[in-house]
């Protein structure tokens, strides 16, 4: 997950949430599952952020917009 904000210079309360409680449920379809939340390590951005921005090319120009490191975070099944 990529907590863009569009850019903006303060993280999404999502984020925030995320960084107070980083166990969550997610539903991706119909399979539903408990996961664990932690923002991506340098060596973990590196490899992840050209991913995501391939996903989503925009996210490339909201980085731009921003002076703050955009967080990528990983959901990891618990």
């Amino acid at each position: 997950m990529v907590a863009s904000k569009g850019g903006a210079p303060a993280h999404p309360a999502w984020y925030l949430n995320l960084q107070a409680k980083p166990e969550v449920q997610v539903q991706v379809k119909a399979e539903k599952f408990t996961a664990r939340a932690h923002t991506a390590d340098a060596a973990e951005r590196a490899k992840l952020w050209p991913k995501m921005v391939e996903i989503y090319g925009p996210y490339a120009q909201y980085q731009t917009k921003t002076d703050r490191q955009i967080p990528v975070v990983v959901l990891k099944p618990v």
